[in-house]
């Protein structure tokens, strides 16, 4: 029968399998869309709670046991939903006092998960720094534990200032993104090295911890490979590592050094994009990119030795071991605590 083929004893259109796709993906968007709106309808609940407590105990001189009345009297006529503890309260009240507006910048805070919200209110003190967080959690979608990692880091002080040379060899769309792709310095302290560690060392430790590595090299990175060959004129050369990144449609040439920046790191790193361009490079596929981690460098020779060379290479210094940024001290219950007072309510239903 044209059109279509036999199951058993079901007779199932050709298409089918295409339409069911397409109902599946319709329905996944359905359900993220009303996951969204519920979110934002109950961030703007929070808010409006936090406000009503905030000026009853500032106009009103309520006292701080008013809000373990309230979570009890909630809690009792609300029995069925969650959030209504004393603790989920003082974070109600410290996001109105932080935004009254219901805002972070220009964006409405409702656009963010209750939790990521609060992980910027507790643990973020500048307003632009918080902006700059919560724009970076709606384009790329991080969980909170991400947000958390990028936050002790103090991402917002790193992304974009690598030293390239991106400028003078890709389109100016493109040059933009791969600076952004890019930071300095590269903070491995997750790898338990000291400082002492040699190149191949850090290189294994790399891939024992290849999730947090991809992490910290940020969104958009996919390995494809580690001491990956290359083969030029009969002679074998070995990239350290290979990635190729989803959002700037192209490769990148990773190369680890353990000692400080010298301008014939980047000659060899050159040779090796000319390299992947010729042999891997597909037609629709943008330059290749390289990346050279070193363990020190001095600014103004890097950008010299990057004022030579014919393809975009970026320069930036990594890090064994630091010292962790003081936490805000907000006086609050910890985000975990809250998360697992919720998680006890949902079990008990």
């Amino acid at each position: 029968m044209a059109g279509r083929k036999m199951t058993g004893e079901s007779i199932i259109p050709r298409d089918y399998a295409d339409w069911l796709a397409s109902l599946k993906s319709h329905i996944s968007g359905a359900r993220q869309r009303a996951t969204l709106a519920v979110n934002q309808e109950l961030v703007r609940l929070y808010h409006h709670i936090g406000t009503e407590i905030l000026e009853r105990q500032t106009r009103q001189g309520w006292g701080a046991k008013v809000i373990d009345r309230l979570a009890a009297d909630l809690r009792a006529a609300f029995p069925e939903m969650k959030g209504f503890s004393s603790r989920n309260l003082k974070y109600m009240k410290f996001f109105a006092q932080m935004c009254p507006a219901g805002l972070i910048g220009q964006q409405p805070a409702a656009q963010l998960p209750w939790f990521h919200l609060v992980t910027l209110l507790t643990k973020v003190s500048a307003d632009t720094e918080r902006e700059w967080y919560a724009a970076q959690v709606i384009e790329h979608g991080w969980s909170r534990p991400t947000l958390d990692v990028h936050i002790k880091n103090q991402l917002h002080l790193r992304q974009g200032v690598a030293i390239t040379n991106f400028e003078r060899h890709l389109p100016t769309p493109q040059a933009q993104l791969a600076i952004e792709a890019l930071k300095d310095p590269y903070l491995f302290d997750f790898l338990g090295l000291g400082d002492e560690a040699i190149e191949r060392d850090i290189e294994n430790a790399l891939m024992r911890h290849i999730t947090r590595f991809l992490l910290e090299l940020g969104a958009g990175f996919a390995f494809l490979g580690r001491q990956f060959r290359l083969e030029v004129g009969g002679d074998e050369f070995f990239i350290d590592l290979l990635f190729y990144h989803t959002r700037l449609k192209c490769h990148v040439v990773v190369e680890l050094k353990g000692v400080a920046f010298k301008p014939e790191h980047a000659g060899r790193l050159n040779f090796y994009l000319a390299a992947v361009d010729a042999q891997m490079k597909a037609p629709d596929d943008k330059p290749t990119i390289g990346l050279l981690l070193c363990k020190t460098k001095n600014r103004l020779v890097a950008e010299y030795a990057l004022s030579g060379i014919s393809k975009p290479i970026g320069v930036a210094e990594y890090q064994l071991v630091r010292a962790l940024p003081e936490p805000l001290d907000t006086n609050l219950p910890s985000i975990e605590e809250i998360e697992a007072e919720f998680s006890r309510e949902e079990d008990e239903r």
